[in-house]
């Protein structure tokens, strides 16, 4: 753990409990420095004996407001696709349950971060959504994730409309584990009652076991989402128009093309 890191990480419980704590408030921007640093402490720790669980939270406020918008110019946005679904791949076959902990605003790349863990406690002043349609882009990641955690019709409404859930609300259709005043406290009681006791070479069969095909798929489709938004959505000249918009504070002047 450095000071000049976007991440914190440490180890708990004799190393039963691997802490990742974004450290960027009060954004906390899932760009390609944040990107990097979950990748690698993921890496680090991913043949620890032991581990039987992650507890992925937040400094400050908000958990995250999502990507950079600079880069998802067309200039950088390949580099920064490439690596966040590489890291959203990392922690689906991470093998030890992946414990999400919210606080406050978790939008567009924050989360698909968070949807690429296990289970999300969230607080009950914790907002989610994935705005990039507002910005004339869609959201990668979650169009594929999205739909494993909510039924489709939900999954296409928050894509569709980019509109804010509150916790409760994400609680009820699916997408949120527990809601509770101190998130991270929910999180550690859960690990504490139903991971801590566990072997961690099963836990992380049991993993594998559950997450097989849907990992085959979110691989497959990942590859399919990076090619339409690369490819095509970026060729025209409305999702341009979206992003330049909003970098001047503006409104979008949409031709529909």
């Amino acid at each position: 753990m450095t000071d000049a890191s976007p991440l914190k990480d440490w180890l708990e419980l004799d190393g039963a409990l691997l802490r990742l704590r974004l450290a960027r408030p009060k954004a906390n921007l899932v760009d390609a420095a944040m990107i990097a640093a979950l990748d690698g402490a993921l890496l680090a720790h991913r043949g620890d004996a032991g581990l039987r669980g992650v507890l992925l939270d937040a400094e400050g406020p908000n958990f995250s407001f999502g990507a950079s918008v600079e880069e998802h110019l067309p200039a950088q946005c390949a580099r920064l696709l490439t690596s966040l679904h590489a890291l959203i791949v990392n922690m689906l076959e991470f093998p030890a349950p992946i414990l999400v902990a919210v606080r406050g605003q978790c939008l567009g790349g924050g989360l698909e971060v968070a949807l690429a863990g296990s289970l999300i406690f969230a607080a009950p002043d914790a907002q989610f959504a994935q705005p990039e349609i507002k910005l004339g882009v869609f959201a990668p990641a979650a169009s594929v994730l999205l739909p494993y955690r909510v039924n489709h019709p939900t999954a296409e409404d928050l894509l569709l409309s980019g509109r804010s859930i509150g916790a409760e609300e994400a609680r009820a259709v699916g997408l949120v584990h527990t809601v509770f005043d101190d998130p991270e406290t929910a999180a550690l009681t859960y690990f504490g009652q139903h991971l801590v006791g566990k072997s961690a070479s099963s836990l992380a069969f049991a993993l594998a076991a559950a997450r097989g095909e849907r990992v085959r798929e979110v691989r497959r489709r990942l590859a399919e989402v990076e090619r339409l938004y690369l490819d095509k959505l970026m060729a025209t000249r409305d999702a341009n128009e979206g992003l330049t918009a909003f970098l001047a504070k503006r409104k979008p002047q949409w031709e529909h093309k």
